[in-house]
């Protein structure tokens, strides 16, 4: 079996279909597991206080925000090279979930920095990279609706993910390329003295969990939507023709 045969809508329908029940359930019981386990049943930080619990939302967000456009990549550079046409669907159903994270990860930064760093916004490396992948969501999105023709904006989105990978990767490494700002560096770490102690860091591993597969969930959701949107639009032209 290859795995272009998912490629193929028919297939790709059956499998989600048959999928998304069992990531819909284990999304719930990761979410509400991590979530009550994070803010209800961890202590607060000795410097951090109470406020620290806003790293079960906030990191697991930013992460997904990266990954997602990490996904839509991946999903664009098969659209390049294989012109599949679910692979351009999944990467255009993907764009509002990543956004929504990324925008999840710009407030909840500013409600954590603010008591941290004594301001909402800082002009720190990883946080104007982050702002401006912010913008090239937007404009991914954006650039899908102005465009009529499916093939066209596919490929013109395909280009502007490329760039904003960038973007995206200077995201995730913007700590380690400046050693300068305010942001701190990964919370989830090899090195021991970066990693954060173990009483946040199994229920954060839960909630990163529970946001990668609300992120699959929403993008099958949404890819099934775009295709049979495509399959609608095909008929009404069809129907006007006959």
């Amino acid at each position: 079996m290859s795995i272009w045969e998912y490629a193929n809508p028919k297939k790709f329908m059956q499998t989600s279909a048959w999928a998304l029940p069992w990531v819909v359930g284990l999304t719930i019981a990761l979410l509400v597991t991590g979530l009550v386990w994070g803010f209800f049943f961890t202590p607060d930080d000795y410097k951090q206080g109470a406020t620290v619990k806003i790293i079960y939302l906030h990191v697991p967000a930013a992460m997904m925000a990266i990954n997602a456009w990490g996904m839509m990549l991946v999903t664009s550079l098969v659209w390049i090279v294989r012109r599949h046409h679910v692979s351009a669907l999944a990467a255009k159903a993907a764009a509002p979930v990543g956004l929504t994270f990324t925008l999840i990860a710009l407030v909840t930064g500013a409600l954590w920095g603010q008591p941290m760093w004594g301001t909402w916004w800082a002009w720190d490396p990883r946080l104007t990279s982050f702002l401006i992948l912010t913008l090239f969501y937007f404009g991914y999105m954006a650039l899908w609706a102005a465009i009529e023709d499916p093939d066209t904006a596919a490929d013109l989105t395909s280009i502007l993910c490329l760039v904003g990978s960038v973007f995206a990767l200077l995201s995730r490494y913007a700590v380690l390329f400046w050693n300068q700002g305010l942001h701190q560096g990964a919370s989830l770490s090899m090195d021991e003295k970066e990693n954060v102690a173990d009483v946040f860091w199994l229920p954060l591993l839960v909630c990163i969990a529970g946001f990668i597969l609300l992120f699959v969930t929403m993008v099958l959701l949404r890819t099934r939507t775009e295709i049979r949107s495509r399959r609608l639009k095909a008929l009404l032209a069809r129907e006007r023709v006959a």
